[in-house]
């Protein structure tokens, strides 16, 4: 006859041989500390409302059984989340509409799940927004955030400069107090060599179309198109101004034709407001690219799909994606960490 030890009998309970059998639970950890269930996860949850004598009946209760392993009690030893949160700073209908916000939080998802770490999107584009974005990166709930579209003076990025929330900008912040360190495309050289090359195809009366000249897209673009034409093209009611969205870029060709009915080029600060811009020409009668030719900026499914296809500036989403992930770990270790900007490339269609 076998012997067994009467512990290891199947008709033994406590938490110590449940947690041999299934792996341990919240319950187990209550019962071996002695405290509710509640209590244990308020010690997980950061340990608010828990006396010193209970946190660390809890604590030496998750080494005993063996619930470090559990994600969450790694979190609670780490004193990490294993988390980031992706906060546009833009409407959820902009999310919807402009593809590179697409491109940029799939390049973000894959880049942050190769180092096992989640990723939250959040919607922050007005002060209610705003109030429970940052109360929920203060609580601990993920390691920091992503800033997506930034514009200049967003309290957002004060709040969060202020908690010392870790945080990583995508495009450069704006404001001469804002030390975020971002990841960022080269606007300025990038629309620079848009310009330039309209103006090598032997256009004479070049037009812009910014986007918002509060977010560094969209000032970054406008100075490099006056880099190569000078000041004076602002003052000509050569620019417009609009929101990244197609319906703006309608109205800004709109615009830009009454003033200057002789424009036979225009660079367009996004595929998104390029779109727009296309179909305004169609409908006056004007052709692309014979009578104007355009250019747009991020080659994204927009500038492929247009009719005709648009000559665009390529933005590198997958680094940038990556680099917004190697930035935010070192940053979250309390590692010296520098901005990157890189570069974008001229990508030639019909258009232009």
């Amino acid at each position: 006859m076998v012997q067994t030890d009467p512990g290891s009998h199947p008709k033994s309970r406590g938490p110590a041989r449940r947690a041999m059998r299934t792996g341990p639970t919240i319950d187990d950890v209550a019962a071996a500390a002695g405290v509710s269930r509640g209590t244990v996860s308020r010690v997980l949850n950061g340990g608010h409302h828990v006396s010193a004598s209970a946190e660390a009946a809890v604590r030496r209760a998750i080494m005993e059984t063996g619930y470090v392993a559990n994600y969450a009690a790694r979190s609670l030893v780490t004193r990490r989340a294993d988390a980031v949160a992706f906060v546009l700073l833009e409407p959820t209908e902009l999310l919807f509409e402009d593809p590179n916000f697409h491109v940029l939080l799939r390049g973000c998802t894959e880049s942050f799940a190769e180092r096992d770490i989640a990723l939250a999107l959040m919607i922050a584009s007005n002060d209610a927004q705003r109030t429970r974005v940052v109360r929920y990166l203060r609580s601990g709930h993920v390691d920091g955030a992503l800033l997506v579209s930034a514009h200049a003076g967003d309290p957002i990025i004060s709040a969060l400069e202020e908690s010392r929330v870790p945080a990583i900008a995508c495009g450069r912040p704006m404001g001469r107090t804002t030390r975020l360190p971002y990841v960022g495309a080269d606007d300025l050289a990038g629309a620079r060599r848009m310009t330039e090359y309209l103006v090598a195809l032997g256009r004479r009366r070049i037009g812009m179309i910014s986007g918002p000249l509060d977010t560094p897209g969209g000032l970054q673009r406008l100075e490099g198109f006056t880099d190569v034409l000078g000041r004076r093209a602002t003052r000509s009611r050569i620019v417009s101004a609009a929101e990244y969205s197609e319906l703006a870029g309608e109205a800004a060709m709109t615009e830009l034709l009454s003033h200057a009915p002789d424009l036979d080029a225009v660079f367009v600060a996004s595929d998104l407001l390029a779109a727009g811009a296309l179909t305004t020409l169609r409908r006056q009668g004007r052709s692309v690219p014979d009578d104007v030719a355009v250019g747009g900026f991020d080659d994204s499914r927009i500038a492929r799909e247009a009719r005709p296809p648009l000559t665009t500036m390529r933005q590198p989403f997958d680094r940038i994606a990556s680099e917004l992930a190697d930035l935010f770990v070192r940053a979250v270790d309390n590692q010296s960490i520098s901005s990157v900007v890189l570069e974008t490339e001229l990508v030639r269609r019909e258009s232009a």
